[in-house]
């Protein structure tokens, strides 16, 4: 997978990825690649994916800030699947909770109920998830990789998500992704967990053209 595609997170700096795969925004368009593309990450950039190179003018930082408190994965066991949910790394973007919410409860604990639907019908949903925050096992065997096309997409006012096993390189914070078939990647600059997305965008960030 990913065709031998490459993301190196650039200290403070912008993502550069090699052999890019398929660069699609939120309006369906195919973006143009290069050999090596600079992807804005400070969320500043006047020419939206691209870096411009506002990140050094406005003193950007790849640090990752968060704690760590909240990494790992907490797991709830059903019947007959177990949906595993690292919330350190989701994005928030209610895919989980608005397309099956019988499964997924907004606001309710424990928040995830695996009896709530059959199983293939949970597992289209994990599957789903951009951010790979979701997981689930079936007889002790966890999945994960859901077989995706390597495509880089750029959310609407969110993340780049990430799929089909792009490698990611982030010599900074050291963060490697637990799935590596499905990912997000902060975009705003605002994002505690660098390099990925913590759902930070939703404070107002806004990018008109993609």
């Amino acid at each position: 997978m990913g065709n031998g595609s490459k993301i190196k997170a650039a200290p403070n700096g912008p993502y550069l990825v090699e052999n890019a795969p398929r660069l699609e925004n939120s309006k369906g368009e195919t973006l143009e690649s290069k050999e090596v593309t600079a992807l804005c990450r400070c969320g500043r950039s006047e020419n939206k994916p691209y870096c411009d190179g506002a990140h050094a003018k406005v003193g950007f930082s790849g640090a990752r800030e968060s704690d760590g408190s909240k990494d790992g994965q907490a797991s709830y066991e059903g019947r007959a699947i177990t949906i595993h949910d690292d919330r350190a790394i989701c994005a928030h973007a209610a895919i989980c909770t608005e397309g099956l919410a019988s499964v997924f409860k907004y606001g309710e604990e424990p928040w995830i109920d695996p009896d709530g639907a059959e199983g293939e019908v949970i597992k289209k949903q994990v599957a789903a998830c951009p951010s790979g925050a979701l997981s689930y096992s079936v007889e002790g065997v966890e999945h994960h990789d859901f077989g995706a096309d390597p495509v880089i997409y750029i959310s609407k006012n969110g993340p780049y998500a990430v799929r089909g096993g792009v490698e990611l390189d982030d010599p900074v914070t050291g963060q490697k992704p637990q799935n590596p078939g499905q990912y997000t990647l902060c975009r705003c600059g605002g994002s505690k967990n660098k390099p990925f997305c913590d759902g930070a965008h939703w404070q107002g960030f806004v990018d008109d053209n993609n």
